[in-house]
């Protein structure tokens, strides 16, 4: 067995980071699972630099500040991250969970806390830019510092692009949005505090083609009308959304509702050992925010404990007290 832990969490967006820490408060041994190369989830594919408000404790923060500190919350605990890594099968061996990645390896865990948001997150493609991705085009930016001074071409309509030109016009040599529509999803208070930076955003535009020799140096557009147009590009940001589905998830034996897991008042779902908490998980009455989620994985973990040890108390007392 490559590792053995009492509790294995599937998915290290907030909800599975705080389920992580507070098993860790529960004094169980814990992995954290995730397909993304970073923690985050949603947050950290989608808009690490937006700022949320609806986090208890915080007039507002911003998603990169949040994971950071969850991160950091449950690193306390010492948990393994399996970051980059897809959770493909579930078997039962006695009365352990044995969880395939994809690259070969097998997790046994007591339990495991399904924790996945939305499901597993996959970039659209950029038509023009296969073959470019780590020589110029990105789907996220996990650090702005990294394009100060250069510039930067944002492909998409939607909050996310809006999110990084706002974010990257202040440290970029110089920022460009570009959408085939005239019209844009994003929410319009962005759109015209991007307008109002003085950011360019040239619609009804598609790219052609991408050049540079290794590195990305410059963007041929197709304009309206058949027109050309080329910009000087060190990066795109390839903001055209992501599709989610469960994934291998669907393949576990869980009773499902759509892209979400059904589970009881225990955060228990249908297949026994394994439990499911924040986006993922569904009851009736259900409201899917990171509030939400933080206290369906206390009370996931909590009943979990009580699972792996049925001398423990379910609930644990207060951290305060600890």
């Amino acid at each position: 067995m490559d590792l053995e832990v009492d509790l294995l969490i599937v998915g290290a967006g907030p909800t599975g980071l705080f389920a992580a820490y507070y098993a860790g408060f529960r004094d169980l041994s814990v992995a954290l699972v995730d397909a993304l190369p970073e923690a985050g989830g949603q947050i950290t594919a989608m808009y690490p630099e937006k700022m949320i408000f609806d986090v208890a404790g915080f007039p507002a923060v911003r998603g990169r500040d949040l994971v950071a500190a969850l991160v950091q919350q449950a690193d306390q605990w010492r948990p393994t991250h399996l970051m980059g890594r897809q959770a493909r099968t579930l078997s039962t061996v006695d009365d352990r969970l044995h969880v395939g990645l994809a690259d070969g390896a097998t997790v046994s865990a007591g339990a495991v806390l399904i924790t996945a948001g939305m499901g597993e997150f996959t970039p659209r493609p950029l038509p023009a830019g296969d073959g470019w991705l780590g020589r110029g085009v990105v789907h996220f930016v996990p650090a702005l510092a990294a394009h100060a001074g250069q510039d930067v071409v944002v492909v998409g309509g939607g909050d996310s692009a809006f999110d990084w030109a706002l974010a990257l016009a202040p440290i970029a040599s110089s920022v460009t949005v570009v959408h085939r529509r005239a019209t844009f999803r994003a929410h319009p208070p962005t759109v015209r505090q991007v307008r109002d930076l003085g950011v360019p955003i040239i619609t009804d535009a598609q790219v052609l083609e991408l050049r540079g020799d290794p590195h990305l140096a410059e963007v041929e557009l197709g304009l309206k009308g058949g027109d050309r147009k080329t910009l000087p590009a060190d990066t795109v940001v390839a903001a055209l959304g992501f599709t989610a589905d469960l994934g291998p998830i669907e393949s576990w034996g869980l009773e499902l509702d759509h892209r979400a897991v059904l589970v009881d008042t225990t955060m228990r779902t249908a297949r026994d050992r394994v439990y499911a908490a924040g986006d993922v998980a569904q009851y009736p009455g259900k409201v899917k925010l990171i509030a939400t989620g933080f206290g369906e994985a206390a009370t996931a973990v909590n009943n979990i404990a009580v699972l792996l040890n049925p001398d423990a108390h379910l609930f644990p007392g207060h951290s305060s007290n600890a």
